[in-house]
Parts: C-alpha cells; sequence; structure tokens
C-alpha cells in the first residue's frame, strides 16, 4: 500500500473515473478490468493508468478482457504507456497520450516568484479565446482553456493577455490545471507565473492541482511550481482482438 498521500489520492481519483473501485494492484501489479462507462480514455477504448508503479486497465466489453490480459501479461509494468511497446503485443488503431500526471501538496507547492502582475478573467473571456486563436489549434487543445470552471490568472503585455491559467472540476475534489502562452512570450517564466496564481487558488479552495501533460515544456513548468510526477496515462483504440484459445 501506498504512504504518498498525493499518490493514494490520485489512485483513488482515477479508480473512480474509471468505475472501478479499489482497482489500483498492490505491488508493480496490472488490474484489468471491464468497464463500458470508463472515463479514463473516449468510449470503446482501452483506458491505461499507471501510477505509483501498478497499472489500472480498463476495457469496453468482457469479449476484450482477456486477450487484453494475455497480450499485457509478458510487459513490465513502465511499458504499458509506452506506444511502441503496446504495437509489438495488440492490434492498436489510435493513440492518445501518453500523458505525465503530476499532483501538489500545499506544503510541496513552490509559488512563482516573478514581477509580471496577474489579473483575474471570467473563463468565457473574448481576450481567452484570442490567446486560443494565437497560439494555434493543437496547442490550444491541449490546454483546454475553454474547459476551465474557475476564473482565468492571465498575464498582459501592451494590453494583450500572453500567458493563461485555471483550473477544471474534476471528482474527488480534484483541480485539474490549464496553461496556455503566447508562442512569442514562450521561455520566459509567464507560463509558471500564472500557472502559480491558478494553483494557488486551487489549493485555498482544498483542492488537489492535478496536472496531466505530454510537452516537455509543460512538465517543466509544473517540476518547477513543486509538482510531483507520480505516473501515466495512455489511451487506446484497439482493432477486434482474437480471443484467447481456450
Amino acid at each position: 500500500m501506498p504512504t504518498n498521500p498525493l499518490l493514494l489520492e490520485a489512485r483513488r481519483l482515477w479508480e473512480e473515473l474509471a468505475r472501478a473501485p479499489r482497482s489500483f494492484p498492490p505491488g508493480a501489479g496490472v488490474t484489468v478490468t471491464v468497464s463500458p462507462e470508463s472515463a479514463l480514455c473516449p468510449p470503446g477504448w482501452v483506458g491505461v493508468v499507471v501510477l505509483g508503479g501498478s497499472a489500472l486497465v480498463t476495457v469496453p466489453a468482457e469479449s476484450a478482457a482477456a486477450p487484453v490480459r494475455t497480450a499485457l501479461s509478458g510487459l513490465p509494468v513502465e511499458a504499458l504507456v509506452d506506444e511502441a511497446a503496446l504495437r509489438e503485443v495488440l492490434p492498436v488503431g489510435g493513440v492518445l497520450g501518453p500523458a505525465a500526471l503530476s499532483y501538489v501538496s500545499p506544503a510541496g507547492f513552490r509559488p512563482a516568484g516573478g514581477v509580471s502582475a496577474v489579473e483575474r478573467l471570467p473563463g468565457g473571456h473574448p481576450a481567452l479565446r484570442a490567446l486560443e486563436e494565437a497560439a494555434g489549434r493543437e496547442d490550444s487543445e491541449e490546454a483546454a482553456l475553454d474547459d476551465i470552471t474557475s476564473p482565468a490568472f492571465v498575464v498582459r503585455e501592451h494590453g494583450r493577455v500572453v500567458a493563461a491559467a485555471g483550473h477544471r472540476a474534476w471528482p474527488r475534489r480534484t483541480a485539474h490545471i490549464s496553461v496556455l502562452t503566447a508562442p512569442e512570450a514562450r521561455g520566459r517564466g509567464l507560463a509558471r507565473t500564472a500557472a502559480s496564481a491558478a494553483v494557488a487558488d486551487a489549493l485555498a479552495a482544498g483542492l488537489l492541482p492535478q496536472w496531466r501533460a505530454r510537452p516537455p515544456a509543460s512538465r517543466r513548468v509544473a517540476a518547477a511550481l513543486g509538482f510531483e510526477e507520480l505516473g501515466t496515462q495512455l489511451s487506446l483504440e484497439t482493432h477486434p482482438i482474437a480471443p484467447t484459445p481456450s
């Protein structure tokens, strides 16, 4: 049983999303469970979350459970979020991820010390849409600022919003952090400044901040703010899997 309180909270969160209570196995184990309503992945896909060295895998139907268990049985846990390794053992179509999962406690939080002023805006403010347009579709979809349920915490330059962050309400009082910076403003600590304000807001409300990211730059911002990288999430679209011969 893990002793890290952040790890315990993260596992309970992803078990709830998977509709599979108490499913993370002890040690370096893997649990494959049938969960048609799993929120680990898009409907009909296979969802994988590795946290603290053990894995929870959801499949959409009973017919897929045994073949997936067999395919994954020969892989080390860390390979379950390695696209290349998974393609060796499963008929993989689409892939989303992998994305690193990081969390921070009030004691571990390291607020940014930047000199840039941070302003609050409503989540639907037009200035945020302008920032998304400037950042481009791929980065904007990754950040998902349009999903935040908190205010947006923004940094302006010459009157224009060039960095913004906020958080979205997830189950188990989790605050899922979103951050976006305009391309020309990157590399100057503005993402960290905006995100720091969003994380501080979440912690003040008694929420658990979660940072899910694929780009290395985003992961570095999380680490600078004190987030602990505890695991990885990945979703797989698989072609029909032949049942295991009896």
